[in-house]
């Protein structure tokens, strides 16, 4: 093999090795780049409910700060919440606020409509 065609494929060869230590690094670092997020909560925008006394629960990732309806609620290692809260008669609405170590905040609003039986 000449010196040339071995110098190109030395070239090829550390440039896929950064690509891939760029690659990994985006991997590890994804939680700080996108910051907290709220997601799996087990609410469902829109819909009506027969029980005044409903479970709220979901992830908040890399939250450090979760309150519900303004009120701060408990999270565990993972970012799993678990809190029961009570409705009243008709309209509703959820307010889910998580903060992270940073400052960045996440919100969700959930409309409820509350028909008593």
């Amino acid at each position: 093999m000449n010196s040339n065609a071995k110098k190109i494929l030395q070239w090829i060869g550390l440039c896929l090795f950064f690509i891939l230590i760029v690659i990994y690094a985006f991997y590890r670092s994804e939680d700080l780049i996108f910051g907290v997020r709220i997601k799996n909560v087990n609410l469902a925008d829109g819909a009506t409910v027969a029980e005044n006394i409903m479970k709220v629960t979901g992830n908040a990732k890399n939250a450090i700060n979760l309150t519900l309806n303004g009120r701060e609620i408990s999270i565990d290692q993972q970012g799993d919440f678990n809190e029961t809260i009570a409705l009243l008669p008709g309209y509703n609405i959820i307010n889910i606020k998580a903060q992270d170590k940073f400052g960045y905040i996440d919100e969700k609003n959930y409309k409820l409509m509350y028909v008593k039986n």
